[in-house]
């Protein structure tokens, strides 16, 4: 006899299925439209944690970063209208980036669809060329079928951000509908013609280059990998903001290409080869404005490995594209055997030094030299899990601190700002026992620095530093590049920051002297680690120091000079 259905809520099925797919945690900014599912989540508060935060930016950018950290879909409810709008920077995140997320939206009852009802958005039109899937649900006996294909969506091939669409009245109707079974991530896998290719090709070449990025990774992959690299003895680059897939402190590590990479290594990339791109699509940051290769044919003989066969051949034509998920790879080549060539180690020996010479920052500006933090930083919390927004500030970290692997760096390659400080409250909540640092300019802090009062709520310990230069500092040497000694709308007016941290019950020190940083540093980590609370050290660095190499006069008159 065929047992009988319970007859739930749509809210009540949609958060059975969470429960299902295997969600502890929600980040949301609670909304009226949504009212039904709230409800469920508190009926499931004991096995789902939900974590507010003050503005859906936050809950969204905090939701991509737990989906970057454990690989599975970060989830993230808001309201419709304005609570869509600010999501869809964590969405455009997340999409860039690779990264799994769905984002619960409200929406206004079906009756009223299409009227423009108050804060009525057509998600489809709004979201659809930002996400991977967007799907309003119409009835309630479909949660089951459409929930489960946004998760199986969201971890599928690449990665990326699924929008699920919740009418109001949906969620309160009731039904009697079989919940499905958890989701199953398909992944391609690479081919034993393939694999043997490129085998024969890195033992064929005599300067190769592993370059590593995108999403899909997992700790084990990344061991895969690392594996893989070591055997055939290759130099390995990461992609932007992707310098975590492989130990900084690894033999094999040469450094990373896109925003402050240097210039030996960007010789040695040009003159390879043989590239073999992992994961990565090659975008704008990481080829210099897609100068770093020929498009669409590179000089050099590549191979492209990705698990969207839609990347392939995008930009740049391969010799050898493999279409496959990064752990289905990497553990496929793991266990092929090398031919080892003499010139490899001489070659991936000389890469790795040449990264060495770079990690050292040179004398700096002003009484409080910055890349002389970043160093003590990576001295005393070398597993530090490190999050960081857009702006120049972050040239410094991507250049000088040493990533401990997966997954110890989060930062957006969207280049999103206000990113840092939500990304270390998600990490802090997932790993409470390891330190997280969040680096943040004056103008990317105050995006979304008010999410503060989160951490302290939550008990997250994180660790802020703000670097006060008193503009936005990315634009200004842009606009003396472009528009030389014509200064304009990048100034700032700051508040007092550490009296705004200590406001929302945490710490807060003003760094003037680089002597004075290290002490600063050991009082916030101990008042982040006891109170459980987050602590910040503001930074006043010289706006003069607009890079590691060079100064806004520098750059003034460099550009003076192009124009004479």
């Amino acid at each position: 006899m065929k047992q009988a259905m319970p007859t739930r809520s749509g809210g009540q099925i949609l958060v059975d299925a969470l429960k299902i797919h295997g969600v502890e945690t929600v980040f949301a900014l609670p909304g009226e439209s949504f009212l039904a599912a709230i409800d469920a989540l508190y009926d499931a508060r004991n096995a789902i944690k939900v974590v507010v935060s003050r503005q859906e930016v936050g809950a969204a950018t905090m939701a991509e970063a737990y989906g970057k950290l454990t690989g599975r879909p970060g989830i993230c409810f808001v309201t419709r209208g304005p609570g869509a709008s600010h999501a869809a920077i964590g969405v455009h995140t997340a999409s860039q980036d690779s990264t799994p997320m769905i984002l619960f939206v409200g929406q206004v009852a079906g009756h009223m669809l299409g009227r423009e009802a108050w804060q009525e958005v057509d998600y489809q039109r709004m979201f659809g060329g930002m996400a991977k899937w967007v799907v309003e649900i119409d009835r309630p006996e479909r949660i089951p079928e459409l929930v489960s294909r946004a998760f199986h969506v969201a971890v599928s091939g690449r990665p990326g951000p699924v929008i699920v669409s919740l009418p109001e009245d949906m969620l309160a109707r009731v039904a009697s509908v079989a919940d499905a079974e958890a989701y199953k991530r398909a992944a391609a896998h690479p081919g034993t013609d393939d694999l043997e290719r490129l085998a024969a090709m890195i033992a064929e070449a005599e300067r190769p280059v592993m370059m590593v990025g995108g999403g899909g990774w997992s700790a084990e992959a990344c061991r895969d990998l690392c594996a893989f690299a070591q055997a055939f003895d290759l130099p390995v680059v990461s992609g932007f903001r992707r310098q975590d897939i492989i130990d900084n402190r690894h033999p094999n590590y040469a450094g990373h290409a896109g925003l402050g990479s240097s210039v030996a290594l960007v010789k040695r990339l040009r003159e390879s080869d043989l590239i073999i791109a992992v994961g990565l699509r090659l975008g704008e940051t990481t080829t210099g404005g897609y100068t770093l290769f020929d498009v669409p044919r590179p000089s050099q003989r590549f191979v492209h490995v990705h698990a969207d066969a839609g990347e392939l051949g995008r930009v740049y034509q391969s010799d050898l594209p493999i279409n496959a998920g990064m752990p289905e790879f990497a553990a496929a080549a793991a266990r092929l055997q090398p031919q080892r060539k003499p010139s490899a180690k001489a070659w991936r020996e000389a890469a790795r030094a040449d990264y060495l010479a770079e990690i050292t920052p040179g004398a700096m500006l002003g009484s409080l030299d910055y890349g002389a933090v970043v160093a003590h930083v990576r001295a005393e919390v070398p597993d530090a899990i490190i999050t960081n927004g857009a702006g120049n500030y972050a040239i410094w970290v991507h250049r000088f601190f040493q990533y401990s692997g997966f997954r110890s760096q989060l930062a957006p390659t969207s280049g999103a700002m206000g990113y840092g400080v939500p990304a270390a409250i998600a990490a802090k909540l997932l790993h409470p026992d390891r330190p997280v640092v969040c680096f943040a300019g004056d103008g990317c802090f105050l995006m979304t620095g008010h999410e503060l009062a989160t951490a302290t709520q939550y008990g997250a310990g994180i660790v802020v530093l703000v670097v006060n230069n008193g503009m936005y500092g990315s634009i200004r040497a842009h606009q003396e590049k472009e528009y030389p000694g014509r200064v304009y709308a990048t100034d700032l007016f700051n508040p007092d920051f550490t009296a705004l941290a200590k406001a929302y019950g945490g710490h807060g020190e003003l760094v003037l002297r680089t002597e004075e940083f290290a002490d600063a540093f050991a009082r916030a980590r101990a008042f982040a680690d006891t109170q459980r609370r987050p602590a910040l050290i503001e930074l006043r660095i010289d706006p003069e120091a607009i890079t590691p190499n060079a100064t806004l006069t520098q750059l003034r008159e460099r550009a003076l000079a192009a124009k004479r």
